[in-house]
């Protein structure tokens, strides 16, 4: 990895809720608010942001480990911004926690492992996954 991923950094990202966010089963609507899927989804994509400017082309970050706890819902149309801070950073691994927020105050929290590994052992993994 490239130098200069402290400890303390921050992403954000801000996202509407839509309808294709809501908490769904086998194409049926359960509750027409903010999932915890798509919350999950989206704390990954906030935490990826953390790590790519200072991947090295030979490199990819893949998610390893999500913990999360959904406390509030978010309606359709609701702006929820979620915030990504650096908290450990060793050898590989990347921990970053997130922080879920509307207008109303915490939604969601939760930490996000990712793994930083050269794009040839990545790929080496998927190969021997398909040839199974």
């Amino acid at each position: 990895m490239k130098p200069g991923m402290n400890i303390g950094r921050q992403e954000t990202i801000q996202i509407n809720v839509t309808e294709d966010m809501f908490a769904s089963f086998e194409g049926h609507v359960v509750h027409p608010v903010y999932s915890t899927v798509a919350m999950v989804y989206h704390m990954e994509w906030v935490s990826r942001k953390i790590i790519l400017p200072f991947l090295e082309d030979h490199e990819e970050g893949m998610g390893a480990a999500v913990q999360i706890k959904h406390i509030n819902a978010a309606p359709l149309h609701t702006q929820v911004t979620l915030t990504a801070t650096l908290t450990e950073h060793h050898n590989e691994q990347v921990i970053t926690t997130v922080e879920a927020r509307t207008e109303r105050g915490l939604i969601g929290k939760g930490e996000v492992k990712q793994v930083i590994l050269p794009k040839k052992i990545i790929q080496s993994k998927i190969s021997s996954i398909e040839s199974t």
